[in-house]
């Protein structure tokens, strides 16, 4: 999709998309026997049907986890650069909460218009989870239900915190999505990532309003598309 046409976008979709792409992370997790870790969870990985019922598509990286889903050891890190849990990237392990947090991106992306990563002219990176804050896509003129938008925005940064013990499993980020449960409450400074850190530069490339990144992208297939949800 190029960026114009999601520009064009309305805030009822992406809220739909938002929680189309929950409930298969539900199933994955929760409702398969083995429970199912996708690893490569990203905006190009949904599929919308004509009805924008989000589908997960590419499952070449996914991995049946057994003992409740808890970690398991791989040898290199599966994913995309962005949406990679850090602590997946730092010690090898993979679990649902490597998912929980490629999914905290994903809904940071689309709430704010941001891309999940971005190269500074020094040639450092700094992540869209370390950077946004109550940063809505202002491409959407303010015609946006501002209680979903913030159940969007924090419940993505929940899920992106860098110490995945303290990520929500996904069905308690998916009820506060749904207004069925209470959101956390959020430090007042983002916690440290692990391993990386945003140099002071990264305050003019992701600015509190506005928005600079590229566009999130999300494929549109046919409504026989395959996928979860």
């Amino acid at each position: 999709m190029s960026g114009s046409e999601h520009a064009a976008r309305g805030w009822r979709e992406r809220y739909q998309i938002v929680l189309g792409i929950g409930s298969a992370l539900v199933y994955l997790h929760q409702e398969t026997e083995p429970r199912v870790v996708h690893r490569d969870i990203k905006p190009s990985n949904v599929m919308l049907d004509a009805a924008f019922t989000a589908k997960l598509g590419d499952f070449g990286l996914a991995k049946a986890v057994e003992d409740g889903g808890r970690r398991s050891r791989t040898t290199t890190p599966a994913g995309t650069t962005g949406y990679l849990d850090p602590e997946c990237v730092a010690t090898g392990r993979t679990s649902v909460e490597s998912d929980v947090y490629s999914f905290g991106v994903v809904l940071l992306e689309i709430a704010s218009g941001r891309r999940s990563v971005a190269t500074l002219p020094n040639g450092s990176t700094v992540h869209l989870a370390q950077r946004v804050r109550d940063a809505a896509d202002a491409r959407l003129g303010g015609d946006y239900d501002a209680e979903q938008m913030e159940r969007v925005i924090v419940v993505g940064l929940w899920c992106a915190h860098p110490d995945r013990s303290l990520r929500p499993d996904v069905r308690h980020a998916v009820n506060a999505l749904r207004f069925d449960a209470p959101l956390p409450i959020l430090p007042a400074r983002s916690p440290a990532v692990a391993a990386r850190r945003a140099p002071p530069a990264a305050d003019a490339l992701f600015p509190v309003t506005g928005s600079s990144g590229t566009p999130v992208t999300i494929s549109t297939a046919g409504s026989g598309s395959n996928g979860q949800h």
